[in-house]
């Protein structure tokens, strides 16, 4: 196993998991933003009320992207298990 390849791997990884966690972290966030806005508007301070839309617009992206994040995920395991008998020396 050389450097090269584990980095690669490595590199790999990361860009999966920021393309799997980037369009539910940015959902959360927009959605947490409007919410923080509409309260410092109504001056409501209720923590909990942001809490619920924030979990309807993750499940919502789980929804529309779920599909394209598996594929997404399935290439990656496949591209790493079919590579698991070249790892010897």
């Amino acid at each position: 196993m050389s450097p090269e390849y584990i980095s690669t791997l490595a590199i790999q990884a990361i860009k999966v998991a920021a393309s799997l966690a980037g369009p539910i972290l940015l959902a959360a966030l927009v959605t947490g933003l409007i919410i923080s806005l509409l309260q410092a508007a109504t001056q409501i301070n209720e923590m909990t009320l942001s809490f619920i839309p924030k979990i309807i617009a993750v499940i919502v992206v789980l929804i529309l992207w779920g599909p394209t994040m598996l594929s997404t995920m399935i290439d990656y395991l496949q591209i790493v298990i079919t590579d698991i008998p070249n790892l010897t020396r």
